[in-house]
């Protein structure tokens, strides 16, 4: 797999240990970013200070039990990184923090912006300074201008916080892209949604009438805190979370209920990012893969012995497949658990060969078989191509490759590291061609208009397929 999700967020409010609850949250948001962790913390008072610890690594190597105990607070932001806009360093590991004269707010961002750079050259115009190369910290240093520009003042009690409510609005009224947002001041949680949904981000509730919430980019970080799912943030809108209990603001116009644009959830969150206990947007990522599964055996039905996935994002659509095509279900292949973001190989060719030391297939359930294998995508084809050599090399008669998601012919420009259009294998070559650079009997990806029946939805973006991008 070739594709890479930027960040998971959470927001923890009126919790007596929120960094303790963030850090759950994070290891269930793990498989969303493996590159660095961070939580910032506040006491809830509006005095207090924000403290934020950050590091570059899996959430279990950033933070110890010392470090969690030092972040004593009510108020809380967490994030987990994989990095598009801005390089792999430290100085990019979020939440990005900014004290100045008004407060301190602290900030998390999954997504990416599409006009980070022209804003960024406005705000250094204005005096603004920049401590990374991120697109996430332009966010932050917007929200703090336009604060300024509405005659916030300083003072003991902190924000003004419908003032500071009001330059979060415009703040977002003025960033294009993908955005899901947790932003705190001292005793304030305020999440954001971008307008066409493309990142998740859903709300629950924490011990049932005690006002403590989370706000979370997917609903199985809800559940790791023993959480009440409540709903989904809706496109466009900001939610503000404090001692009031919880309200909502629509970005659109104050007097509409419904959100300004029409709703375009990333399509690949349901093929391969999001865990599949989540529920984005109503529609369970598990069920959603079966029935993707079974599209596919609708469409490309093939004469076979056994069906098997590529864990983990394969499973669900082959569990799918085997069922519509009343072939038996089996393991087939096996992943290696403990190789992750720290086996690093510098070479292509060594990347290339990391899938034999990731991944290896049980002989007993596949010699002397005709076996269809079930993957999520195709990104540049090699890891594929090694699939494919690692079957037959247990025995596999026939190699039949089955892809539950459209060919990937463009890159993406809201959050997802892909790579350039000229890598990616379906822009530059035909079927039959990828067929044979892979090495299978037979090839067959999902149409688009068949994954969209199987989510039953229309409501994606899909510019990785089509490049038709919504923003």
């Amino acid at each position: 797999m070739g594709l890479h999700d930027e960040c998971g967020v959470v927001g923890i409010y009126g919790a007596q240990s929120a960094a303790q609850l963030a850090y759950y949250a994070l290891t269930s948001l793990q498989h969303r970013g493996q590159e660095s962790a961070g939580i910032a913390v506040s006491n809830g008072d509006a005095e207090g200070k924000i403290k934020l610890h950050k590091g570059m690594g899996l959430v279990g190597e950033v933070f110890k039990s010392d470090d969690i105990a030092k972040l004593e607070g009510s108020v809380a932001v967490g994030h987990v990184r994989y990095a598009t806009a801005g390089g792999r360093t430290i100085e990019n590991a979020q939440p990005f923090l900014n004290t100045y004269k008004f407060g301190s707010i602290a900030l998390a961002h999954n997504g990416q912006l599409v006009n980070h750079t022209e804003l960024r050259s406005l705000l250094e115009d204005s005096g603004s300074t920049f401590s990374s190369s991120s697109d996430s910290e332009v966010i932050l240093k917007l929200i703090v201008r336009k604060y300024i520009e509405k005659g916030g003042k300083p003072g003991h009690s902190g924000h003004d916080m419908e003032l500071f409510i009001e330059a979060v609005v415009e703040a977002v009224k003025a960033i294009k892209g993908s955005f899901a947002l947790c932003i705190m001041t001292q005793d304030v949680l305020i999440a954001v949604r971008d307008p066409n949904g493309i990142r998740p981000l859903c709300i629950g509730e924490i011990d049932e009438g005690s006002g403590s919430y989370i706000i979370t980019s997917e609903s199985c970080a809800i559940d790791s805190v023993n959480g009440k799912f409540l709903r989904d943030v809706v496109p466009g809108e900001v939610v503000v979370v404090d001692k009031k209990g919880i309200r909502s603001i629509l970005t659109n116009d104050s007097s509409s209920t419904e959100p300004a644009t029409a709703k375009r959830t990333c399509i690949f969150e349901y093929v391969y990012f999001a865990r599949p206990d989540s529920v984005i947007d109503g529609i369970p990522v598990q069920e959603a893969r079966y029935k993707m599964g079974a599209m596919l055996a609708q469409e490309s039905k093939v004469d076979a012995d056994v069906v098997i996935g590529v864990p983990d994002s394969g499973i669900g659509a082959a569990i799918g497949y085997a069922k519509e095509s009343g072939i038996p279900y089996v393991t087939g292949i096996v992943k290696n658990k403990y190789i992750g973001r720290t086996f690093i190989a510098p070479t292509q060719k060594e990347r290339e060969n990391m899938v034999f030391v990731k991944l290896n297939a049980i002989g007993s359930d596949l010699s002397g078989k005709r076996v269809v294998v079930i993957d999520d995508s195709i990104v540049r084809g090699t890891t594929s191509r090694r699939l494919v050599q690692i079957l037959r090399r247990a025995g596999a008669k026939e190699v039949h490759f089955r892809v539950s998601s459209p060919p990937v012919k463009f890159p993406c420009y809201l959050g997802i590291d892909t790579p350039s259009k000229g890598e990616l294998i379906s822009s530059t070559h035909e079927l039959e061609e990828i067929r044979k650079e892979i090495g299978a009997d037979s090839l067959a990806f999902i149409s688009l208009e068949g994954m969209l029946k199987a989510l039953g939805s229309n409501a994606f973006c899909r510019g990785c397929f089509s490049g038709d991008y919504p923003v």
